[in-house]
């Protein structure tokens, strides 16, 4: 019984629901990058490679040998390098696209904990240590012209 105790403790707390929007969001995004990077980035690509395929770019170790369903068939051997430069620049999109993303929240969460910027609500726990802060230096100010 302490299991599902915990389990509903993880799910009323939220986690579970962040979790399963984040999968949601992170799974359309790649739908998004993997549209943009074979419809839109790699065509003008193939284009100035003389229309090279990249999907279908391949080492190949050892040729087919007859037909397929005739005996005696053997299957080509091949090192498909193509797919895996389609996904190397979807990896450097999405990266690329992250790396926005938390430049643009940490830009909001500085300005946000910048207690003298009065443009943004600053949180509460912020608000109190820059206070204290500010009394910490008061006080140690008349402590010191009080030595002189």
């Amino acid at each position: 019984m302490g299991i599902f105790k915990e389990f509903k403790e993880f799910a009323v707390k939220g986690n579970m629901i962040d979790m399963a929007v984040g999968i949601i969001i992170g799974t359309a995004f790649n739908k998004v990058v993997d549209v943009l990077v074979k419809q839109v980035i790699m065509p003008p690509l193939s284009m100035l490679t003389d229309g090279v395929n990249y999907a279908d770019r391949k080492f190949i170790l050892k040729e087919q040998i007859g037909e397929k369903g005739v005996p005696g068939f053997e299957e080509e051997v091949s090192i498909g390098y193509g797919l895996l430069i389609e996904t190397l620049v979807d990896f450097l999109v999405i990266g690329f696209v992250v790396f926005l993303v938390v430049k643009f929240m940490n830009r909001f969460r500085n300005r946000a904990q910048d207690p003298k910027d009065k443009a943004v609500v600053t949180p509460k726990d912020i608000e109190l240590l820059s206070n204290l802060n500010d009394l910490m230096q008061e006080q140690n100010k008349l402590l010191r012209e009080k030595k002189l």
